[in-house]
């Protein structure tokens, strides 16, 4: 079937749809050129319906993880924007949202904050927490409203065998042309993929030659995926020997679920303008190692627990968050690379943020109130590695205890067998625990949280934890090879139903 066939049958079922019921539909859009195509395809459909018939309430939503390739996040706000100005100015009713990650979901909240370690395959805690989760809680609204909604999306069968093999499940539907949402807090949200048996080029061929109805450059789209190809060619198909740039994928600068960022890498490669980016791929390359990154994180779980896990054979202890002094570096690094991008930024992208003042507080609240750190070294950083004084301050979370104190408390704890300060940490915490219920008329509570403090601070190092773990006699707690990577790395904050997300 010819390009110019397909594209006039789904336009055809666009309108079979639009007229069936009043459900509201949701177009998931990326700025990419599967969902420019997918909301192309709706709109100009949709347009070529008597404007007293367009009632239907159609949403496009967008969902900026706020790890973005900078320049594309740029790209998709601006193509919202002109979405929502042209749907009021043609009577559309199409309405375009920007959704984000809630504030504890932000990457650099857990990554810094909490001190999760960069996501891997086995344990990908920022999938559901930087997309899926503010996407779905839209799409339930929405649906809850009226009881049903038709999502629509741009995946492809022809993208890969993965995706292939995902979309054949949804088939089965009891309606035409829909199919079952496979996430139960979406059941009654039917999804539509129009352009589900298009390849690369049929995309491409679609947008290049269509005008987009919004006002976006879809030849500037063209030019944006050639640049994130790595040989910086993108050519238009003439045979099925002839590659495309389809291959292009965008996405977050930090993702550790690749080798290497090769958009972003290419992007700077082939265009001098974009070399101010250049300290995002950097920071992303050399400071979210995800092999053999043990020696910085704590050998406890999140929440104190001691586990083992057999490596190769031998015992090993399951490691958990990142230590106090990494994330310190980790946070340090990424505001020297923010101040240096502003430095570097082209005009409009002076004040660029990698990082907010909002996830900032937070991974300040994080260190003191969930870590007791009430060194409260977050300003201190901040100021070192920016050259400006920090712009908040919270009188509520000053210690009673002067950085003197605390650093006088840490020489007498200091021991060669406590590489981690763990002595300090423990007083450290049990002062802090103090702290939070001097104003309190019933000190409920207080003994069980020194206690907790006692058994969590138990070990010096590692080495001591090991081998108590390894003298009990019921070692039934030992993960064995064959499920090891299902634990390797994770902590005790992530839920079961987090892990079946990312797999």
């Amino acid at each position: 079937m010819k390009l110019a066939e397909r594209v006039e049958e789904v336009k055809s079922n666009i309108k079979r749809l639009y007229a069936e019921d009043d459900l509201p539909w949701i177009i998931g859009y990326s700025g990419g050129k599967d969902s420019t195509a997918v909301l192309e395809l709706v709109w100009h459909s949709v347009a070529e319906i008597p404007a007293d018939k367009r009632q239907k309430k159609i949403y496009v939503i967008s969902t900026d993880t706020l790890v973005e390739n900078p320049i594309v996040a740029k790209w998709v706000e601006l193509s919202l924007m002109r979405i929502n100005a042209e749907s009021a100015k043609q009577e559309m009713h199409i309405e375009a949202h920007r959704l984000v990650p809630k504030l504890e979901d932000r990457f650099w909240v857990n990554l810094i904050g909490k001190g999760y370690p960069a996501p891997r395959p086995k344990f990908r805690w920022c999938t559901s927490r930087l997309k899926i989760n503010a996407s779905t809680e839209f799409i339930r609204t929405v649906a809850s409203e009226t009881g049903e909604a038709i999502l629509f999306l741009g995946t492809r069968s022809a993208e890969s065998a993965a995706r292939k093999k995902s979309m054949e499940r949804h088939h089965g539907s009891t309606r035409d042309l829909l199919s079952k949402n496979s996430d139960p807090r979406l059941d009654r949200v039917w999804v539509f993929p129009p352009i589900a048996d298009w390849t690369n080029d049929d995309v491409w061929e679609y947008i290049i030659e269509n005008e987009n109805p919004w006002g976006h450059s879809n030849t500037e789209l063209f030019h944006l995926y050639r640049g994130a190809s790595p040989d910086a060619e993108c050519p238009l198909v003439v045979d099925s020997n002839t590659p495309s740039c389809g291959d292009s994928r965008f996405g977050c600068y930090v993702c550790t679920m690749v080798d290497k960022d090769k958009s972003l890498s290419a992007m700077i490669k082939n265009d001098d303008d974009k070399k101010w980016m250049l300290p995002l791929a950097e920071f992303r390359e050399k400071r979210l190692p995800t092999d053999d990154d043990f020696p910085n994180r704590d050998f406890r779980r999140l929440d104190g627990r001691i586990d083992i896990f057999k490596r190769g054979g031998e015992p090993e202890l399951i490691h958990g968050p990142y230590k106090k002094a990494y994330r310190e570096s980790l946070l340090r690094d990424l505001l020297i690379a923010q101040t240096e991008i502003r430095r570097n930024a082209p005009p409009g992208l002076e004040g660029f943020q990698i990082i907010t003042m909002e996830e900032l507080e937070e991974i300040r609240r994080v260190w003191i109130e969930e870590k007791h750190e009430i060194e409260d070294s977050l300003p201190g950083i901040y100021e070192e590695a920016t050259s400006e004084e920090y712009p908040v301050d919270s009188e509520e979370r000053h210690s009673i205890f002067t950085q003197e104190d605390l650093a006088e408390l840490r020489d007498i704890c200091m021991s060669t067998d406590d590489p981690d300060h763990i002595h300090y940490s423990m007083l450290r915490e049990m002062l802090a625990v103090e702290q939070d219920y001097r104003g309190a008329t019933r000190r409920v509570g207080i003994y069980d949280e020194l206690m907790r403090s006692l058994k969590q601070h138990a070990f010096l190092n590692r080495d001591q934890a090991l081998e108590y773990k390894l003298t009990m006699k019921d070692q039934s707690w030992v993960v064995e090879d064959a499920i090891l990577d299902t634990f390797d790395g994770e902590d005790a904050a992530v839920s079961a139903s987090e892990k079946g997300a990312s797999e």
